[in-house]
Order: structure tokens, then C-alpha cells, then sequence
């Protein structure tokens, strides 16, 4: 079933037995948000219909704050929007946003490991995690040589949640980052991102 078919986080907690924890494990790391970047966004949220459906939220809120803390991790990592992810008839869909290590084969090479899982969603946050989860679940069957954590992200693009799977325990971060609190939302980004460039590094030494 596609990941969109879950609708509650217990369902998919339960289908994968999966056990859920709430701690607070964002160790904040600041990124210097250009002023460009700064003026940009307050116009568009000004000016824009920034949340009328999720491709807006993805277009106007979230791809541009990815976007430019991926910059500084590109070398190592590609995004993908809209990409196919499957793993089987249970785990498999259309994640908005996936983190993926970078293919020597090139930009346009989809390759393994898979790290950050993002969703949008209209405010129905309990439907965003149980597709989100699902969408966590698959990353890490697929990379299952590969003992890493994998991170995930949901928003309605004023707020962000994040959270982490770690073999079977998947961990929401208690503290909600929001669009209106820029710094800390980039360096709660920014330190998902490092953790994923770190368990990089790692594989790579291993």
C-alpha cells in the first residue's frame, strides 16, 4: 500500500512494531541565513498564497529553507523532490523530499543511503507522521546494511516537527520549530543535516 494509505502514526507504529519516544534531541546549529534569502521569504509570505494547497507549502515554505542548507552539504548529498521510494507493496510511494547520499555516477543517479524524509501537509499533522513514518521505515529497510539514523521532517509550512528512527525506536522532538522563528528553524535543519553528513563520514571510513 502507498505511504499516503496510512492515516494514523499508531497504525503504522503497530503494522512495523515500531516503538514511539518524545525527547528533545535537536542540538540547534546555527546557519547564517543570507539577507537575501531573509527579504525573499517575508515577501513571499506577504505577498504570496503560501499555504492554499501542498504543493504551495512545498513551493513557497519548505523547498526554499531545504534548499539552501543543502547548499553547504551538496557535494556529498543530492535532494530529490517527488521521487519514487519503494521497498515493497506495503512501503512504497512519492515522499516530497528525500536526502540521499550523492552517486559518484552523477547528479541524476538515485542512490543509497537515504537519510531525511520530508512531508507537507494542511495542518493534519497525524496524517503527515503515519505517511512520513512509513516513509522512514522504507529508507531504513532499504538501506539495511547500513546501520544509520534516519531523519524526518513534517510541516504545513509555518510549523516544522522533526524526528529520528533508530532501529526500532522512532523519537519526535518534543519542541516544534516555526517559519516565524527563522534562526532557530534553520539551525534545527542544519543540525539534521550535519548529523546525516557525520553518519556519512562514518560509512565511508567504515
Amino acid at each position: 500500500m502507498a505511504f499516503s494509505s496510512y492515516k494514523t502514526i499508531g497504525e503504522v507504529l503497530k503494522a512495523f512494531q515500531v516503538i514511539y519516544t518524545e525527547a528533545n534531541f535537536i542540538g540547534e546549529t546555527k546557519f547564517n541565513i543570507p539577507d537575501y534569502f531573509r527579504e525573499d521569504l517575508e515577501f513571499t509570505m506577504r505577498e504570496g498564497a503560501v499555504d492554499c494547497s501542498e504543493f504551495a507549502i512545498c513551493e513557497n515554505l519548505i523547498s526554499p529553507v531545504l534548499k539552501q542548507v543543502w547548499k553547504k552539504y551538496s557535494s556529498k548529498f543530492t535532494l530529490w523532490s517527488h521521487y519514487s521510494l519503494n521497498y515493497d507493496d506495503k512501503l512504497s510511494g512519492f515522499p516530497k523530499y528525500i536526502l540521499a547520499k550523492r552517486s559518484p555516477l552523477g547528479k541524476v543517479v538515485f542512490d543509497k543511503p537515504y537519510f531525511i524524509l520530508v512531508e507537507a501537509k494542511q495542518d493534519n499533522f497525524e496524517a503527515g507522521w503515519a505517511q512520513c513514518l512509513a516513509e522512514m521505515i522504507a529508507a531504513q529497510r532499504l538501506n539495511n546494511e547500513f546501520s544509520i539514523i534516519i531523519f524526518g521532517i513534517v510541516s504545513n509550512g509555518g510549523v516544522w516537527q522533526v524526528s529520528k528512527l533508530e532501529r526500532e525506536a522512532f523519537t519526535r522532538n518534543i519542541l516544534p520549530y516555526t517559519i516565524y522563528e527563522l534562526d532557530k528553524l534553520f539551525a534545527a535543519v542544519n543540525y539534521v543535516f550535519q548529523q546525516c553528513e557525520l553518519q556519512l563520514n562514518n560509512l565511508v571510513v567504515a
